[in-house]
């Protein structure tokens, strides 16, 4: 079988500069890109701690108000036992329900309230990572 001998050629210097130009481009860029890819890791981490943190203090906040609100019931149950007449059964009756109303208002604002504060410790780190990129990629 005949061999075939490609002839070497030099290549000319200006084809040698794009092509290096063209690597270091393209380094450049994977290194970019692996940097946003670290970015995003962390991102999604802290993120994810401060949802779970989040969630632990909501949960913690509502079986607290449950807690409470059981308590209530108990002892409104207990008052009613205690009761001689329609007229003071009436009376605890209105006071325990007030009472409870008021509480669910102030534990419904304090709910909304929290979940709010951990919506917005939770979503400021992908705020600022997005914010972040934008610059970056710019």
């Amino acid at each position: 079988m005949p061999k075939f001998e490609m002839p070497k050629m030099e290549v000319p210097e200006m084809v040698r500069e794009i092509a290096e130009k063209g690597v270091k481009q393209a380094k450049e860029g994977y290194d970019k890109m692996k940097a946003a890819a670290e970015d995003t890791t962390d991102l999604l981490e802290t993120t994810y701690t401060a949802a779970s943190k989040g969630a632990t203090e909501f949960n913690m906040k509502a079986l607290e108000a449950l807690r409470a609100n059981v308590n209530a019931s108990f002892d409104f149950t207990t008052a009613m036992f205690g009761t001689k007449t329609l007229a003071e059964a009436a009376e605890i009756s209105t006071a325990h329900f007030r009472a409870q109303f008021e509480a669910l208002s102030a534990q419904a604002k304090e709910l909304s309230s929290l979940a709010q504060k951990i919506a917005t410790e939770t979503s400021e780190p992908i705020k600022t990572g997005v914010s972040k990129s934008f610059k970056f990629s710019a």
